[in-house]
């Protein structure tokens, strides 16, 4: 949800599964460290699981903001720990024996909460103009897709003025000698990009469209874990 990923509820109950199997390194004997490398290697588990592998940057997104979002749980949970199992005076928290966490808590804590906010932030300029996006195509198939909103795709079929989507995805087959040819441009190339129609799109389970006109790109693009370029004209509607 923080990274608008669009993923179905198979792979977020795989992933999940995977977790909730890593219970049985309780019953193993295990050093500190073997553990916390068994840790890591279920969490990328976990991920590929859920969000597959498009690009090392695409992971080490859902990497890191795993990570954030556990610390910070597991921070809060640690919190409500010291405050119903300690007993203390004043400051200074007793469990058999003197305690400094809650000094340390409010140490650390600020700076915790500094760099979660400004991530917050950069989340939130960064991934405000991702979308999901579900493709309805002729043969029945139903492609789930990371859209990204570009105000700079002005890219319209030349004959009826029909705004195009941009789409990277292997399972995505045009019959190219039905394709609609429409020419493109850009700072590095010029050329023809092959368009279908597709009975339906859907942008974030709301807005709806018939009959769009959908471009398939044969290279990916240069945003980490987008598979469609979405055009302004739809979401201005």
């Amino acid at each position: 949800m923080i990274l608008k990923r669009n993923v179905s509820l198979k792979r977020i109950i795989g992933g999940s599964t995977i977790g909730a199997l890593s219970i049985f390194f309780l019953f193993l004997k295990l050093n500190s460290i073997t553990l916390f490398l068994l840790k890591v290697i279920v969490s990328i588990l976990m991920l590929l699981c859920t969000f597959s592998y498009k690009s090392i940057r695409y992971f080490m997104q859902n990497f890191l903001y795993l990570y954030m979002s556990s610390i910070l749980l597991g921070g809060f949970l640690y919190f409500l720990n010291v405050q119903f199992s300690y007993k203390n005076e004043g400051l200074v928290f007793f469990h058999d024996g003197l305690s400094i966490n809650f000094i340390l808590l409010l140490i650390f804590g600020p700076v915790i909460l500094y760099i979660y906010i400004r991530q917050c932030r950069s989340m939130k300029n960064r991934y405000s103009n991702y979308h999901k996006v579900t493709l309805y195509l002729e043969d029945g198939t139903i492609l789930k897709l990371n859209g990204y909103l570009d105000t700079g795709n002005q890219l319209y079929d030349p004959y009826s003025k029909r705004p195009v989507v941009l789409v990277y995805s292997k399972q995505l087959s045009f019959d190219y000698e039905n394709s609609l040819l429409v020419p493109f441009t850009t700072l590095q190339q010029k050329g023809l990009i092959a368009c279908q129609k597709v009975p339906k799109m859907v942008v974030d389970d709301s807005k709806e469209w018939v009959n769009v006109l959908v471009g398939k790109s044969k290279q990916p693009f240069q945003i980490d874990g987008i598979d469609c370029i979405l055009h302004s004209e739809y979401m201005e509607e």
